[in-house]
C-alpha cells in the first residue's frame, strides 16, 4: 500500500510539472497549527488537550486560466493527543509525527496580485516517522484530503484554513485498549512565497 501512495503523489507531482510554460511558479515556506480531532472506534475512550503543527516547504503554480491554481507542499506534521480511559483511569499521550505531502487545486478571485480569496481542495499523502508505542502501532502510510479556504495580500503573504480528513486508520491499539483511531485536524497556517 505504502508503494501505491508513493507512486500517487510522484505521478500528481508530475502532471503538475507539466503545467505549460506559461505559468507562474512561485516557492515558499508554510508553517501552521493543527487542531486535532481524534476519533476512535472504542466507546469507551475519550481524547482532550488535542494539538500540534506543521512546517515545510512549499511551491504554487498559477496556471493561464483565470482564477486557478496548484499547491504542492512537503510538511514536517505533528499531531498530539492525550486518550482518556475512564474505566481504567488512565490518561495517556499519543504523538504522530509525519512527513505529508498535500496537493491542492485552487479557485480564487480578488484583485489580481493585491488581494485574493480562495477556495481549495485536494489529496493528502502522509509516511509515518513516529516513535513506536508498544501497544499502539501506527500506520506506515495514510490518505487524507483537504478542504479549505484561504487569502493571499500583496502575492507574498497567504493565510489558509482548512479540515484535514484521514481516510482509514491512524493508528491500531495492539493489545485493542484503544480500538482504531484516526487523527483529523483542523488546520490554520500562514504561508511565504519569495
Amino acid at each position: 500500500m505504502k508503494k501505491f501512495y508513493i507512486t500517487l503523489a510522484v505521478t500528481a507531482l508530475t502532471m503538475l510539472m507539466a503545467i505549460p510554460a506559461q505559468a507562474q511558479i512561485d516557492w515558499g515556506l508554510r508553517a501552521g497549527a493543527n487542531i486535532v480531532n481524534m476519533k476512535m472506534s472504542s466507546s469507551i475512550l475519550g481524547s482532550k488537550n488535542n494539538a500540534g503543527f506543521y512546517v515545510g516547504p512549499t511551491v504554487k503554480f498559477t496556471v493561464p486560466i483565470v482564477g486557478l491554481s496548484f499547491d504542492a507542499s512537503a510538511l514536517y506534521d505533528q499531531r498530539t493527543a492525550k486518550v482518556v480511559d475512564d474505566t481504567k483511569g488512565v490518561t495517556e499521550e499519543r504523538k504522530q509525527q509525519t512527513i505529508q505531502i498535500p496537493i491542492n487545486i485552487r479557485y480564487g478571485w480578488g484583485l489580481g496580485d493585491m488581494a485574493n480569496i480562495f477556495l481549495f481542495a485536494g489529496p493528502q499523502f502522509g509516511f509515518n516517522v513516529s516513535k513506536k508505542y508498544s501497544d499502539w502501532t501506527w500506520k506506515s502510510s495514510q490518505f487524507s484530503v483537504n478542504v479549505g479556504i484561504g487569502a493571499t495580500v500583496l502575492s507574498h503573504l497567504e493565510l489558509k484554513a482548512n479540515y484535514n480528513v484521514v481516510v482509514g486508520k491512524s493508528a491500531v491499539a495492539v493489545d485493542g485498549w484503544a480500538g482504531n483511531s484516526r487523527f483529523n485536524s483542523w488546520q490554520i497556517g500562514l504561508g511565504y512565497y519569495f
